[in-house]
């Protein structure tokens, strides 16, 4: 029987380093049956602590700014023009709506402009709305109906545009419903 000048176990340890060096895909040497593993050179960096935070784009979407609240209610005056699109094929229908104080005017040729500033004076807010791009919204078709609304409204320039295309929109239009008329309503 032959005899190796060094002891088993710095054998089998150096072939075993060996082993997982050519299994790792490593271009580095086998460890020498005087080296340890501790001594071996690593082809991973070493690793790094840092103080500074990841960066926050890359892991979490930006935090999308809410609409704006801060519409104040005023008086309730108005000077509107509303268009309404009932569908394909149908002819727009045309409003005007004057609110003096939350009343309807006399020069108005909405059909229900007692109803309309109504809505206004309670909620001049559904005539400032930003759609929100974070909002998830159902993927319902409510109709081909569109409208829009552009004037001033407590001394502030308003242009509103609704359609039904999605529950977000449906929503949108069915706050304004009384500001759309009796020809804005629903299919």
């Amino acid at each position: 029987m032959r005899k190796f000048p060094f002891p088993a176990a710095t054998i089998v340890a150096a072939v075993l380093i060996g082993l997982l060096s050519a299994c790792s895909g490593s271009n580095q040497p086998a460890a020498t049956p005087t080296e340890t593993a501790t001594d071996m050179p690593s082809d991973s960096p070493a690793p790094t602590t840092s103080t500074t935070p990841p960066d926050a784009d890359s892991t979490t979407p930006a935090p999308v700014p809410p609409a704006p609240t801060d519409v104040p209610a005023g008086p309730g005056n108005a000077e509107l023009s509303i268009t309404v699109e009932p569908g394909e094929g149908a002819a727009a229908i045309h409003y005007t709506l004057v609110c003096e104080s939350g009343q309807a005017a006399a020069e108005s040729s909405h059909p229900n402009a007692q109803a309309a500033c109504a809505a206004l004076a309670a909620n001049p807010k559904i005539l400032h709305r930003k759609p929100d791009p974070a909002q998830a919204c159902t993927d319902i078709y409510g109709g081909p109906q569109k409208a829009t609304v552009t004037g001033v409204l407590d001394g502030i320039p308003v242009e509103a545009s609704f359609s039904r295309t999605d529950g977000c929109e449906i929503s949108a239009w069915d706050a304004a419903k009384d500001l759309l008329g009796a020809d804005g309503g629903s299919v």
